[in-house]
């Protein structure tokens, strides 16, 4: 009777409806990942899974939200909705009431509850495998821990996972592998070893696994260290969907080339603009791409937000801005959030995105590149929005294929069209 009485229930969360699934669905974001490195790979042969998946299953080109970075699009999917309604804009954001600026890895900074708080409440199990620590919180927002209860865990934590913190304890022992560098393909090979044991274990109703993007940061689609990865990433995809999992794949965001000729990082320095047009301490550069991360990328990406102390300089320094060599977009606060769907309370008076070859940055001395031992790639821009959105499942009716969806509509995909 339970089984019949859950398959029809419904969940409403954040302005939607959410169907009880009816067996367990897991969501993976592959971060970073532009739809070119499944095609290549698939192309060369290494991804057989992912190739029979494509031709019985559901294979769509969606957006990201915008910035294209890891933090929002991540709250997005978990979240069912636009940054605007959850309030997570950036991985780093600069608070105006605190004058700070500040990494938005706090739940506090959320507006509204995750899909999975919402389900929790009506007696699901949850089970979450991040690879970086510093999403954990986010994602967890609203869980129970302990015996019995959820389970969000960090790849890159794994070593000190706990029934009370996390819901789960000896994931070294539980995959039979080391705990991962966080600079490595290894720790999104560990979230996917986790939860396909826990899988197993736990018996859980929604799954959410998210990798890091540092193979993306690091190799182009159809390289082979990206086709060795993506060949990692389709045996495991097979093994869960063997285990019993119903599987939506998307990403957070693309990812590019951000290089010269030479391989140098190609940034366009607006601090050293704006100070010489406004005068230093008038206007301030927020980069929030910046997380506790940077190696990889060097706190460069293609979405900025510019803080002006004095409002009657806000339309003069966008009619500059516009006039820079490399710009794509120079917005007022009100047209960006509109376009966007940002919250406005959490963006600056300016927003700047950069051409797709291009990063922008602080000034020359706020970088440090020592990290990068390959060509720039990174990410932010409207040239990194467009992801894949993929599943084993398919559409209930073909009226439904018509849908347009974002990638943030996974959960929706998953438990709702499919």
């Amino acid at each position: 009777m339970e089984g019949n009485f859950k398959l029809k229930r419904i969940v409403n969360v954040n302005d939607r409806e959410y169907k009880w699934p009816v067996k367990p669905l897991a969501v993976i974001c592959i971060d970073g990942s532009e739809p070119e490195y499944i095609e290549r790979a698939i192309q060369a042969g290494q991804m057989p899974f992912t190739a029979q998946l494509l031709n019985t299953g559901i294979d769509l080109r969606v957006d990201c939200v915008i910035p294209s970075f890891t933090n929002p699009n991540n709250v997005s999917i978990v979240t069912g909705c636009p940054p605007s309604m959850h309030g997570i804009c950036g991985n780093f954001f600069y608070d105006p009431h605190a004058e700070s600026e500040v990494m938005m890895n706090d739940p506090k900074y959320m507006h509204v509850p995750t899909i999975f708080a919402a389900f929790e409440k009506e007696g699901a199990k949850i089970l979450v495998v991040t690879a970086k620590d510093k999403l954990r919180k986010l994602l967890g927002h609203g869980l129970t821990f302990g015996s019995g209860g959820s389970i969000c865990v960090s790849a890159e934590k794994a070593d000190i996972a706990s029934l009370e913190e996390n819901g789960c304890e000896d994931l070294l022992n539980l995959t039979g592998l080391p705990l991962p560098n966080v600079y490595s393909a290894d720790l999104s090979e560990f979230v996917f070893a986790s939860g396909l044991a826990l899988l197993e274990n736990a018996k859980p109703d929604l799954i959410y696994l998210s990798t890091t993007d540092y193979i993306q940061h690091k190799f182009a689609p159809g390289t082979e260290g990206a086709n060795r990865f993506y060949n990692m990433m389709d045996g495991y995809w097979s093994k869960l969907s063997a285990s019993g999992a119903d599987l939506v794949l998307t990403a957070d965001h693309g990812m590019s080339a951000k290089h010269d000729s030479k391989g140098n990082p190609d940034v366009i320095y607006l601090q050293d603009s704006l100070d010489a047009w406004l005068g230093v301490g008038v206007a301030r550069v927020i980069l929030p791409i910046t997380d506790p991360y940077v190696a990889h990328h060097g706190a460069l990406g293609s979405f900025a937000t510019i803080y002006i102390s004095n409002e009657l300089e806000v339309l003069p320094t966008i009619s500059k801005l516009k006039d820079l060599n490399g710009i794509l977009e120079v917005l007022g606060k009100n047209e960006a959030c509109e376009r966007f769907d940002l919250p406005s309370d959490r963006i600056g008076d300016i927003v700047i995105i950069s051409e797709d070859r291009k990063v922008l940055g602080i000034n020359p001395g706020h970088h440090d590149f020592s990290g990068l031992d390959v060509p720039l790639r990174s990410h932010g821009g409207l040239s990194e929005q467009v992801v894949p959105l993929i599943s084993n499942k398919t559409f209930k009716t073909e009226a439904i294929k018509d849908t347009k969806l974002k990638n943030f509509d996974a959960f929706h995909l998953g438990l709702n069209l499919t």
